[in-house]
């Protein structure tokens, strides 16, 4: 695995809430167990549990995964995310300024329409025993989420150095388990090659005794 951000969009439903002058978006950033493709070169599922950890943390609502258009964060109350049995739930109560105004009308048009999240993968398998390889991440460090007009796999030569980074761990398992395997054949014959020895040894006492 690498400690390089990756993103996922979910193209979905944003549902659009105002009341008592609070305007809150409603949505999903991910959706367990669901098949994605990414890029064309492998296929990768989020497990239920992923986020049971990660959104402890002091995460921030961003438009876009700009760093310099906040518009929530959890420690103040203004993004709430929530590990159902669905996924990840988020609520984002939208401010009054310059990208909150501009967010809401463009979700209210259909203009944008998805939401994302940025994180770094802490707990991955991979299986390959069909035609496309399957990456499930099974944990992961939640280091933003955001609206999104785009699905973000444009970086999926991430998850491609992960998949390398775990066929080249099994290949050093496999190694490692050939070695011992040589180790212990190679034991096993200085073993029989002593006892023979021995055998012969004793059979030449027993005929000079004779």
């Amino acid at each position: 695995m690498t400690t390089e951000i990756e993103k996922r969009s979910l193209i979905a439903d944003v549902e659009h809430r105002a009341a008592d002058d609070k305007r809150t978006l409603v949505g999903y950033a991910a959706v367990f167990e669901r098949l994605a493709d990414i890029g064309g070169y492998f296929q990768e599922k989020i497990a239920p549990g992923a986020f049971t950890d990660a959104i402890k943390g002091d995460i921030r609502a961003l438009v876009d995964h700009d760093m310099g258009r906040v518009i929530g964060r959890t420690k103040s109350g203004t993004l709430r995310l929530q590990e159902d049995g669905k996924g990840l739930r988020v609520e984002i109560d939208v401010p009054d300024t310059t990208d909150g105004n501009d967010l809401w009308v463009l979700v209210e048009r259909g203009d944008i329409s998805g939401m994302s999240f940025g994180f770094r993968v802490t707990k991955e398998t991979w299986d390959e025993t069909g035609d496309v390889p399957v990456r499930t991440i099974e944990k992961l460090n939640l280091l933003e989420v955001s609206a999104v007009a785009w699905p973000a796999y444009d970086d999926t030569t991430i998850g491609l150095r992960s998949l390398e980074a775990a066929r080249a761990e099994g290949g050093e398992r496999e190694d490692a388990e050939k070695r011992k395997a040589e180790n212990a054949a190679a034991a096993r014959r200085r073993i029989a090659e002593r006892e023979a020895r021995q055998e012969q040894q004793i059979r030449g006492i027993r005929q000079d005794a004779a």
